[in-house]
């Protein structure tokens, strides 16, 4: 449990206060890039970069996250963890839905509720037939917000800025997926120009859904030793 639990600090480690370096100082990548691919260290999965240096894009990532965002818009983050013996138990016996709800609601949740007080789910619903089930989920995360200081409000205070957040969860290949994205527009648009809850949640779910049909699947290179 504490392993899979790291999933979740993992993806809080890449958002505000606790931020990579700019590109200029940051550790070499865990995983690898080639001809314009992200290349995990697992090498569980490949992804195009979505982002261009030349609009300040970065690549940060650890053994089970990277992170790419750019001085704009995009800020998007793919986590992958091997399943062990008690979440493989866990999905067999409560089954996809079930399971991707048990999971988000003990392992994210409770690490976004440390990181960002008064941090909630807006919605969720489940995707049959996205990955053999999937969980998507809106988060609202108080003071969780990379566009922050980009935004026209009011209050020059970082926490008082809501982030809302696309979250998908997946497992595949033995892993579980948690890929989550800020959607920039929530904070960045000035209220008189704000979309509906809907029209956000549509824009995040088709960003997400995007990301997800160019990222391949693959097994890690070595045996699988799970125990």
């Amino acid at each position: 449990m504490k392993r899979l639990s790291l999933c979740a600090l993992c993806l809080l480690a890449m958002t505000p206060g606790l931020q990579a370096q700019p590109a200029a100082a940051a550790p070499p990548l865990t995983g690898k890039v080639e001809g314009g691919t992200y290349i995990s260290p697992t090498g569980v999965f490949k992804v195009p970069v979505p982002v261009l240096p030349d609009l300040g894009g970065s690549v940060t990532d650890t053994e089970n996250v990277v992170t790419f965002e750019d001085d704009f818009s995009l800020h998007v983050s793919i986590a992958a963890f091997a399943q062990d013996a008690t979440q493989r138990w866990e999905l067999s016996t409560r089954g996809p839905k079930d399971y991707l709800v048990y999971f988000f609601t003990n392992f994210v949740m409770p690490d976004f509720l440390r990181r960002y007080e008064g941090a909630s789910i807006e919605s969720a619903r489940f995707l049959p037939s996205l990955n053999d089930g999937t969980l998507l989920t809106y988060t609202l995360l108080p003071g969780g917000s990379v566009f922050a200081g980009r935004a026209a409000l009011a209050s020059a205070d970082p926490k008082s800025v809501v982030a809302k957040r696309g979250n998908l969860v997946f497992v595949k290949s033995g892993y579980i997926f948690v890929i989550s994205s800020e959607l920039a527009e929530h904070v960045l648009e000035r209220s008189g120009t704000k979309r509906t809850t809907a029209e956000e949640d549509e824009l995040l779910r088709q960003r997400l859904l995007d990301l997800v049909a160019k990222i391949e699947f693959a097994r890690p290179a070595t045996p699988d030793a799970r125990k």
